[in-house]
Order: structure tokens, then sequence, then C-alpha cells
């Protein structure tokens, strides 16, 4: 990793550890946690209600997304599916519950403040189907064919190695496993340059792909059916996303490696 790369990462680590110990130190406050996110394109608020009134306060108020992904990844009961920057557990614990005690749900974070938040978390919703994971999304530490889903909330876009992200998850997926992830995208008519101007790294907004470059990405790494739908706008020329693909079988796979 080079040096501007090395910089970007420990400016969101940064971001995101103020945004847990605010949540924490809100916590113990006579109102409870302020939410970190007050823009209307980003946080809890794109939760249902009902989903939001069955969760720690900790959990609503660390929320730093772009959409919902547990709304979209279509979980089933006895799934096991990971969250790709879990900050402080909100699609975990949400997973959790829709794959039920026979499925798990892990969260995987690089940075303390957050890991530690989810885990307080967890303890408090009861979730006993869930293990959050410190690394990072580029070389998650998990074994080959491990889960059936993988999901992410706007943490894909702040990666600077995002070819590393789609290869690591196309990895953990079994075969016929399947993504879906909410994340910023940018127009293909966009420079990065344009993207720059829009908004800083760690705002989500600079490091996006655009759409042919997302669909190109995930394809390189092998996925198949991918699906980038915009379902709101963050930023002039910039949107929310939905992103849905799948890791073909592996009759699939010898089919397509024949042709």
């Amino acid at each position: 990793m080079n040096e501007q790369s090395t910089d970007l990462r420990e400016t969101v680590r940064q971001r995101y550890a103020t945004a847990a110990v605010k949540v924490s130190e809100g916590s113990t406050a006579c109102c409870g946690p302020e939410p970190v996110e007050v823009d209307e394109n980003f946080g809890s608020t794109l939760y249902a209600a009902e989903d939001r009134d069955t969760l720690p306060v900790e959990a609503v108020a660390a929320s730093l997304g772009c959409g919902n992904p547990t709304a979209v990844a279509e979980l089933r009961e006895g799934e096991r599916v990971l969250d790709l920057g879990s900050g402080g557990g909100i699609d975990v614990l949400l997973s959790a519950r829709r794959v039920g005690p026979t499925g798990k749900a892990y969260g995987l974070d690089m940075t303390e403040e957050m890991l530690a938040l989810a885990l307080a978390n967890a303890a408090k919703a009861g979730a006993t189907n869930v293990e959050f994971l410190k690394g990072t999304i580029e070389a998650i530490p998990l074994p080959a064919h491990t889960v059936d889903v993988v999901i992410s909330n706007c943490v894909i876009n702040l990666s600077t190695d995002k070819s590393a992200v789609f290869a690591e998850t196309f990895r953990v997926l079994k075969p016929g496993g399947r993504i879906g992830v909410s994340d910023v995208v940018a127009d293909d008519t966009l420079t990065p340059e344009q993207r720059a101007e829009r908004g800083d790294y760690v705002g989500c907004i600079a490091g996006a792909l655009s759409f042919a470059e997302y669909r190109a990405g995930l394809e390189a790494a092998g996925f198949t059916d991918v699906e980038i739908t915009p379902t709101h706008p963050v930023a002039d020329g910039m949107h929310s996303a939905i992103v849905r693909a799948t890791k073909p079988s592996t009759a699939e796979s010898t089919h397509r490696a024949a042709e």
C-alpha cells in the first residue's frame, strides 16, 4: 500500500473511531446518544421505523450508511452473512434476526472503537448468532467459501483498493453465493477529479466508482448477474445505489470456463 492510500485509510479510521466514541459517550447522557450523521442521504433514517425501534439506540445512532442492505439482500433462515465495515453493528443485528438461530451474522471492521461499540450493542440486543472480526475489507479474515451472502453499507467506496475488496468478497462466498450492498456510485460521465470536487473521501464521495467501473470490477473478480440500481442522489451526478451480483455455482463456473 502506498503512502497516500495509507494516509486515506488512517483518515477513514479516525473518522469512524471518533463517531464511535461520540455515540458511546452520548449513551451515558440523560437524553441518550445523538445520531452521528445528520445528512438526510446518510444514516439511520434510511431504515424502517420498525427496524430502528427494535435495536439498541447506540446501534441506530452509529449508523453512517447510505442505504439499508438488509432490506435488499433477501436473507433467508439458516444463512451465513458477512457485513463489510460493520460499524456499530446495525446491519449485523438486523441480519442476525433475519437468518435466525440456525444462521450466523459476521461483522468486519478495522476500528477498535467501533468493534467495542458493536459488541456492546450485540450484548444489549441479546444476539447470540453474531461474531465481530477485526480486519480490513481488502483482506477478510475468513476462510474461502464461508458465507452465503455479503452485505455492506456505503463502505466499499471508502477502500483505496476496490479490486482487492471484490476479489476477497468472491473468495469468501460459497459457490452460488451473492452480494447485496448499498454504495455510492458516480455517473459514467464524471471524471475522478469531478467526483472529488463534489465531496471528500471520508464523506463517501471522492472514492466512488462509476457505474461502468463498478460493474467491470465485479465481473473481473468473477461475479455474474451484476445489477446496479440507483436509489437516491447524494450529490450532483452521485447516487446511493443497490448493488447485487452472484458468485457462479461450481457447475456454472465449469461451463463458463469451457465456453
